[in-house]
């Protein structure tokens, strides 16, 4: 399925936020991720994706 992750237009596999994740290689501890502009919930992961939706994955670091 063609999306847009973190505004760049790729192909996926993942047919949930959780797969996703896990395909882009982030920690599933200090992640978040939106779909659609809309925060999911690590409790919600297992939502299905859409053709054509916009994720955005984000991972927490320290410092600063």
């Amino acid at each position: 399925m063609n999306i847009t992750l973190n505004g760049e237009t790729t192909t996926t596999r993942a047919g949930t936020v959780a797969e996703l994740v896990a395909e882009a290689g982030a920690p599933e501890n200090g992640t978040a991720v939106a779909i659609d502009g809309e925060v999911v919930p690590r409790s919600q992961w297992d939502r299905a994706l859409r053709e054509g939706c916009a994720a955005d994955i984000l991972t927490a670091v320290q410092g600063g």
